[in-house]
């Protein structure tokens, strides 16, 4: 059609009797193909478009965090409050104008990036899946274990804006009021008090590239990700309106905070039950010192300003999270089952007994999940073979199918 001849280097294809195209007309066909569908879907997307009405109040994100998340009621506040926050700033960008009078028209307002601390199994990642859900910006979960310094193997601090690319199709404009999740960020946490004067690969060298991401400023990311492809073309990024949600364990920050206030974590006290209790909330008096002697260096800890802690969860919480939420774990198998035409049920005592061994061996909410699926696992392959109307699962069956997976030798006394 263009005139191009076949060859070995500009093959022609018969796409129709009468037209043929060479793969330089192809090429450019589809990348006009694909830019057309981009802007179509930017036009139809109503998340960018939001105007302040149309904003989910605080209550509403809370209300809807509810609904998956049990307990952590001061985390789900400051994440309500953040997330409503970040629309209101797309929405100003949308409409500058808007509400607006002389005095405002040079007050820009800020991101606030936020770090959540708590123990493993307390909902950190669930918080962010669960606010998933329900936003309208790109949103994306991305690990902090695989981040090295530039240079090293592993993943660049860049792919975390990849992954964002990847979540909008690579529209940029999306992309720059998006939201990422770092999970694991105590992980590169430094490996020493003394600042490092050597290379600290996973450690404080990343701390110090991820502090150009959550500042705000223009980064060249690879779109493909990684060092697999040098010769792509960077797609510029300004990240000054991505907001940034941190979470991590911080395992041994208790003893941080402990000394800190003065507490003994060890020894004789004149009230046993209310040091215990103390020491198992330690968590909430958690301070950005604290962060800075476990090792986050002070410039990453002042780009996140708002720091909340998740409380470790009780056992009134723990047999909540097996029966309430939308997507609790009895729920599940329940579902499993019905699609096979069973109806099963869990007693009571059961469930106690459940929640009894998370407790014992401290796997918090996650470890729920472990627990019910060793137990499960013989009638799960059961079951499907051997249909039954009804299968139920009492204290007795749960306590013999432990047993057996060696994961517990008696039941814990009440």
């Amino acid at each position: 059609m263009c005139g191009t001849e076949d060859s070995a280097a500009t093959p022609v294809v018969a796409i129709l009797p009468g037209l043929d195209l060479c793969t330089d007309c192809i090429r450019f066909i589809d990348e006009a193909r694909d830019n057309q569908l981009r802007e179509a879907k930017k036009g139809e997307d109503s998340g960018d478009g939001k105007k302040l009405k149309d904003v989910p109040k605080p209550k509403e994100i809370n209300d809807f965090l509810n609904q998956y998340v049990i307990g952590q009621d001061d985390a789900k506040k400051y994440l309500s409050v953040a997330v409503y926050n970040h629309y209101k700033r797309i929405a100003e960008m949308d409409d500058p104008k808007a509400n607006r009078d002389d005095e405002d028209m040079d007050v820009d307002i800020e991101k606030s990036n936020i770090v959540m601390v708590g123990p493993t199994g307390t909902g950190k990642t669930l918080l962010a899946k669960s606010i998933a859900r329900l936003l309208d910006v790109p949103f994306t979960i991305v690990d902090a274990t695989v981040l090295t310094e530039a240079g090293y193997v592993g993943e660049d601090i860049e792919s975390l804006l990849t992954r964002l690319l990847q979540a909008c199709d690579y529209d940029v404009e999306r992309a720059q009021r998006g939201i990422v999740f770092i999970d694991e960020i105590d992980k590169i946490a430094r490996k020493s008090d003394n600042p490092s004067i050597t290379r600290d690969v996973s450690g404080e060298g990343v701390q110090q590239g991820l502090l150009k991401l959550l500042e705000g400023s223009v980064v060249l990311v690879p779109p493909q990700g990684g060092r697999k492809h040098p010769d792509q073309k960077m797609i510029p990024v300004d990240t000054k309106n991505i907001l940034f949600i941190c979470g991590g364990a911080f395992d041994g920050i208790e003893r941080k905070i402990a000394a800190r206030l003065n507490h003994r974590m060890v020894g004789y006290g004149q009230d046993a039950s209310k040091k215990k209790h103390e020491r198992d909330n330690l968590m909430k008096y958690v301070l950005p010192q604290d962060l800075k002697s476990f090792g986050l260096i002070p410039e990453i800890i002042g780009r996140l300003p708002i720091l909340t802690s998740l409380n470790p969860l009780d056992r009134e919480a723990l047999r909540r999270i097996l029966v309430e939420p939308k997507n609790a774990i009895t729920r599940q198998y329940k579902r499993l089952f019905k699609l096979d035409g069973v109806e099963l049920e869990f007693t009571d005592d059961a469930l106690d007994l459940i929640v009894d061994k998370a407790i014992e061996y401290k796997l918090g909410a996650r470890g729920l999940r472990s627990i019910v699926e060793t137990i499960m696992v013989d009638a799960m392959y059961e079951v499907p073979s051997n249909p039954v109307e009804k299968f139920i699962v009492d204290a007795a069956y749960a306590d013999a199918k432990l047993r057996e997976a060696h994961f517990a030798d008696t039941v814990p006394a009440d």
